[in-house]
């Protein structure tokens, strides 16, 4: 099992992107419905007064670095994490080895087509991927019984072995938390906007933002009335 590190009470594994998909393959062998998650620094803020998030994170199965900060972080603390696992990289990644291995993949989420774009690009560039299925929910859906009932269907009728959630959290870990054991895939993970990004609705941070731990300015830039209370007010609570 990977080395934990303790981060604001969330213990992160300790783990390179190889060896998270390692983890999930081997979560995939065993079968029962497990949930990956990905902090990053305004998601450990978040986890400190919700409640229903810290339960989802508490029954994660494998909890990775989403951003540089983190890292930086626990080298200060002097448990040094292994490298940066962002939920947008392991979508990807794990795609290029499903194809290899014959994973199937479902993908929920983001707007109207933008999923079905995402599965079309990825079994271009990665051919024989097996994309189980997509669906774009409707707003709020979340909060609509009759639309969570007929997603959990399709997820289970289409029996993937690994469901990516490509929502905001911590409403994509809430609703993982509700309904995986319903629908029963092996692996879930949320991933944010990482379908936009493949299928180019949303332009990413340049790879040298990323590694230099400053993809938060790119979206704030990107989006600054929305972003800025999180990433000015709320998140430097991590720091001190």
């Amino acid at each position: 099992m990977p080395e934990k590190v303790d981060l604001l009470g969330i213990r992160v594994d300790s783990v390179t992107m190889a060896e998270a998909l390692a983890e999930m393959e081997r979560m995939i062998a065993a079968g029962r419905p497990s949930l990956v998650v990905t902090p990053n620094v305004d998601l450990l803020v978040r986890l400190q007064t919700d409640a229903e998030f810290r339960s989802a994170y508490d029954h994660a199965s494998l909890v990775v670095a989403d951003g540089m900060p983190l890292l930086w972080a626990a080298k200060f603390l002097g448990t040094p994490l292994k490298a940066k696992v962002s939920g947008s990289n392991l979508f990807v990644e794990f795609c290029s080895l499903a194809a290899r291995k014959g994973h199937s993949v479902f993908l929920m989420g983001a707007g109207p087509g933008i999923a079905e774009k995402a599965a079309a690009i990825l079994q271009a560039r990665f051919p024989g991927l097996r994309v189980a299925g997509t669906y774009s929910p409707s707003f709020g859906f979340e909060k609509n019984e009759a639309e969570c009932a007929e997603i959990v269907r399709r997820i289970r009728d289409s029996k993937p072995d690994v469901v990516f959630v490509g929502i905001s959290s911590p409403k994509q870990d809430k609703w993982i938390m509700r309904h995986k054991q319903d629908y029963g895939a092996p692996v879930s993970i949320g991933v944010g906007a990482a379908f936009d990004f493949v299928a180019g609705s949303v332009k990413r941070s340049p790879r040298w933002m990323q590694n230099a731990g400053l993809e938060w300015l790119w979206r704030l830039l990107m989006e600054p009335k929305r972003l800025w209370r999180r990433y000015l007010v709320d998140d430097p609570k991590f720091f001190w």
